[in-house]
């Protein structure tokens, strides 16, 4: 697994490098100080990870990841900072990165690279009951604008509410391929990337 690691204080690239390399699994194809560098760096090795700040002089890690994730659809993004803001973290959702830990988590470091290599996204529990706060707004979800059939709606409103397919597939009656086979089209019509980005959505319109 390649990554590229991005943080503007030189000694927490140095420690996280050498936290991450004692892992045979992972290497360290490049390293940056900067969002600036972010977007050469993930140009020139496109890694399967990018693992990044948010706050850092210049450029933020979130203005970098958005122009990344504007270009190369499929890139991996985890952030790692020592901040819970609320707006990073809904700031860091909504362009679509993979994922969003702590770094005085480092344990976890590992697992969440593993995880979102996979294609996964990984996000802290405590951020992960955050969400229905962070994103709900008092403006009615007028699901039928985006030519959404009452079945649909009723099935993001199961996914949202953290339900796997399975589990939405018996509450529906339903067989899990149908179950992703109504995801899929939903993706589409909301013109968004996967099941985290459509709770998101839900909570943002709800």
């Amino acid at each position: 697994m390649r990554i590229v690691l991005i943080d503007d204080d030189a000694l927490v690239v140095v420690s996280l490098k050498a936290i991450l390399e004692a892992n045979e699994n992972i290497e360290i194809a490049a390293m940056g100080y900067s969002g600036q560098e972010a977007i050469k760096l993930y140009e020139e090795y496109k890694p399967d990870v990018l693992l990044m700040d948010i706050r850092m002089n210049g450029m933020s890690g979130l203005t970098a990841g958005k122009m990344i994730l504007e270009k190369h659809h499929d890139a991996r993004i985890l952030y790692l900072t020592t901040f819970m803001d609320d707006e990073y973290i809904v700031s860091a959702l909504n362009i679509g990165a993979k994922g969003y830990i702590l770094k005085q988590d480092f344990e976890g470091i590992v697992p969440a690279l593993v995880a979102v290599s996979k294609g996964q996204s990984v996000f802290g529990q405590d951020i992960v009951e955050k969400l229905p706060c962070l994103m709900s707004k008092k403006k009615v979800f007028d699901y039928k604008s985006f030519n959404l059939t009452d079945k649909e709606f009723e099935m993001i409103e199961e996914l949202a509410a953290g339900e796997s397919n399975k589990e939405i597939a018996e509450k529906l009656f339903l067989s899990e391929g149908t179950v992703r086979n109504y995801i899929s089209v939903i993706l589409e019509k909301l013109e968004l990337r996967d099941r985290t980005q459509l709770a998101i959505f839900y909570y943002k319109n709800k």
